[in-house]
Order: structure tokens, then sequence, then C-alpha cells
């Protein structure tokens, strides 16, 4: 028998308000919310830490950051450069360090454990984005079924 194909999300808040990212998380039975930004502070309104965990707990939704699950500066400056091909690799090598391993054990259990999990960062397109690249490195630990959400799009 195959063995079961856990569900992950993934989001980018790009172009969205946090009522958008609440409603597609609702609508996809999100129960924990992942942030794998490097940095939690946003220029968009309602997407810092502290307010995206709370307006997240007004709607019943669980937040966690892996900090070192996010992508290092010079890893988002290839990214403002245009270059995210040179991102995803600085970020495999990335991945390779002890704590992002050690977050990745944690994401994989959370992911196992049967909870319904979200990878949340900014960009929008998520080939362009790291959060990929985590849910890949969950699937080598564990089956698991990605899909990518589009907050504010027709699906």
């Amino acid at each position: 028998m195959p063995a079961r194909s856990h569900p992950v999300a993934t989001v980018g808040y790009q172009g969205t308000t946090v009522p958008q990212l609440l409603d597609t998380l609702r609508d996809a039975r999100v129960a924990l919310l992942v942030d794998v930004r490097a940095v939690t502070s946003s220029r968009r309104p309602g997407f810092s830490k502290s307010q995206l965990a709370a307006a997240l707990a007004d709607v019943g939704i669980d937040y966690l950051h892996l900090r070192a699950l996010g992508t290092p500066a010079d890893g988002r400056a290839a990214v403002r450069a245009g270059r995210p091909q040179a991102m995803h690799a600085i970020y495999r090598e990335h991945l390779t360090t002890r704590a992002a391993q050690d977050e990745l054990a944690t994401l994989a259990e959370l992911v196992r454990g049967g909870r319904r999990v979200c990878l949340l960062c900014y960009e929008a397109d998520p080939t362009h984005c790291h959060r990929t690249l985590v849910a890949e490195a969950v699937g080598r630990r564990l089956p698991v079924r990605v899909t990518h959400l589009h907050p504010g799009t027709a699906e």
C-alpha cells in the first residue's frame, strides 16, 4: 500500500491584503501558518509578525515562525536583482546548515502530525520563492501533496 500523502500549502502575500489572505487560508482549511521569512517585519500593513499572528488567531489559525528556513540576505538580494535562479542556488546551500535542517525536521513533524500546514513568504510567484524549495525539502522527508495558494485571485 502506498504511503499516505500529506497536504502542504504555500502562499505569498505580495499584492494581497490580510483579509484576502485569511479568506484564502480558511477556504483551504489551513490550521497552521508557518512563516518562513528570515525577516518578519513588512512594509505591507498587517503582515509583520505580531500583527499577522494576531489576525490569524482571530480566525482560529495558529502561527509559527521558523526563521532558519528564511532566505539569507544574499539570496534576498538575488531576488531583488531579478535573479531567482541564483537565489535558488544560495537557498539550497543554506538548507544544508544545521539550523535549517533542525527547523526542517520540526516542519516535517508538524506536517506528519496531520495538521493542514501552509508556508508563508512574500513573493506571489511560488517559482520565484524559496517556500517552494522548503516544500520540496519536506517532500524528501515524507510524501507530500503541495498546493500553491493565490489570495485575491480566482483559483
